[in-house]
């Protein structure tokens, strides 16, 4: 989770900053006192929560959230403001929350347990996996996982491209060896590339992030932080880091973005 805030006080800015800090220690909190830097910041690397003043020289908090909803719709904005008459602008935005001056930390934690979006949690995600550029998959501290197959990695590819929707060995099959039969020989070859593949999750204790039925697999989603996954969800930074290259060593992704 990434938490950005701005006001052109400073005193009040480090308020912002300290409560959210206290209200949410363990996620990445970005202070800004100019709020065209807080729009560079959610355009290059995203953002799931802005808390902005609305009375700023320049830009006020109100334009400035109509620019974070053009980065991404599903932002939730958190509108902070010494002056009530603010608030049927604020308002008018959708925002998640409005918080009224001065700050605690007991005022963010309310805003926070009802968001407008709510953020699932990705702190224990079993997997992090880069589908932009070349496919690559990484523990959460950002060692490589190894996989004793390419063909097995590429079986995982494919079951994280179909997002969750379950696949049987016969798909599989058909997206990795387009032009070949399905027979008995390749049936037993693709088990073996998923007996491959589970052994490489297993070893880095994310086994659970594939589920295993009568002859179909899936991955779960919701245990994956996914650039392709967050891309979907319109976060700000996984659009940006879109450049027109999905899963690049993998023949059947080639024209899977031509729609976008």
């Amino acid at each position: 989770m990434r938490i950005l805030c701005v006001d052109d006080e400073p005193l009040a800015l480090k308020m912002l900053e300290t409560s959210i800090k206290k209200a949410k220690p363990d996620v990445d909190v970005l202070a800004f006192r100019k709020p065209s830097e807080l729009l560079e910041e959610a355009k290059k690397d995203g953002c799931d929560i802005a808390f902005l003043d609305i009375h700023m020289r320049g830009m006020t908090g109100v334009e400035l959230a109509k620019e974070l909803k053009g980065v991404n719709p599903k932002m939730n904005i958190i509108f902070v403001t010494g002056f009530s008459e603010y608030a049927g602008d604020a308002m008018k935005m959708h925002a998640s929350g409005y918080i009224m001056k001065p700050v605690s930390q007991a005022k963010i934690e309310e805003e926070l347990s009802d968001l407008r979006f709510p953020i699932v949690p990705k702190e224990n995600a079993l997997l992090r996996v880069q589908c932009f550029g070349n496919f690559d998959v990484f523990t959460p501290d950002g060692e490589h996982v190894h996989f004793d197959r390419s063909r097995s990695k590429e079986i995982f590819a494919y079951l994280v491209h179909r997002h969750g929707s379950a696949c049987s060995t016969k798909e599989i099959a058909a997206a990795l060896f387009e032009d070949e039969p399905y027979d008995k020989k390749q049936q037993s070859y693709i088990q073996t590339l998923i007996a491959s593949m589970m052994k490489g999750l297993k070893a880095v204790g994310a086994d659970g992030a594939v589920s295993k039925s009568h002859n179909a697999l899936a991955v779960n989603p919701d245990v994956l932080d996914c650039d392709y996954y967050r891309f979907a969800e319109l976060d700000g930074g996984a659009v940006n880091a879109y450049q027109n290259e999905y899963m690049s060593q993998y023949y059947w992704a080639e024209f899977f973005f031509d729609d976008y």
